[in-house]
């Protein structure tokens, strides 16, 4: 996505703000970094501490976006991911809902286009889904989730790879890079062994592609 700190959703930033205080920043200047007021960022914590019905029948619904988005590799938008939750769901949900949702979650519909390749092309893998939609998590570095995410501070791109312990939610490590590539990655998987026992761990993510 191109653009300045305003095409950036204010609730997208308030959840960057939320996982990097748990390190070594300060909500203070997160806040100002992200250009949204503390005043706000500590209202919309509230809000995620004692949700209304409303707020929680979104959440629900954000999920099964999130499923059409991933199944369809984002090639959805806000109508066809609408009729989608119609078919599936048998949700009758209105089209500026969903699209209101998206903006919150802040993913939208990408169209692709095909490159011209040149050279050989080298082999990849994908991995099996062992965790096969079961979130759940028994005990302590059970199971762990991994994704990248991004933010602009002062006009920059900034990206946040972060890993999860789905058992109580904690961020286990997370690192900030300019670049959304393979040491990224790799730099996260690094502080979260420093701090834990790795052994027997379940990793999971979406399998993105990490540039190298």
């Amino acid at each position: 996505m191109k653009g300045g700190m305003d095409e950036v959703p204010i609730p997208k930033k308030y959840e960057v703000i939320r996982e990097m205080s748990k390190g070594t920043y300060s909500i203070q200047l997160l806040c100002e970094l992200a250009k949204v007021s503390k005043s706000g960022y500590y209202k919309w914590i509230k809000r995620q501490e004692t949700p209304n019905e409303k707020r929680i029948e979104d959440e629900e619904i954000k999920k099964k976006i999130m499923e059409c988005h991933k199944k369809y590799k984002g090639i959805y938008g806000y109508r066809r991911i609408q009729v989608w939750l119609k078919k599936i769901y048998s949700l009758p949900i209105n089209h500026k809902r969903v699209q209101r949702l998206m903006s919150e979650m802040n993913i939208q519909a990408v169209i692709r286009k095909k490159k011209p390749y040149y050279g050989k092309k080298e082999a990849y893998v994908i991995s099996d889904n062992h965790i096969n939609r079961d979130f759940a998590a028994s005990r302590p570095n059970e199971k762990w989730v991994t994704d990248i995410t991004y933010l602009i501070f002062n006009g920059q791109k900034l990206y946040l790879s972060a890993i999860k312990d789905l058992y109580n939610s904690e961020i286990v490590a997370y690192h900030v890079s300019r670049s959304n590539d393979l040491k990224l990655v790799m730099d996260t998987l690094k502080k979260a062994k420093k701090k834990r026992n790795v052994k027997g761990v379940l990793l999971h993510s979406d399998q993105g592609f990490q540039g190298v």
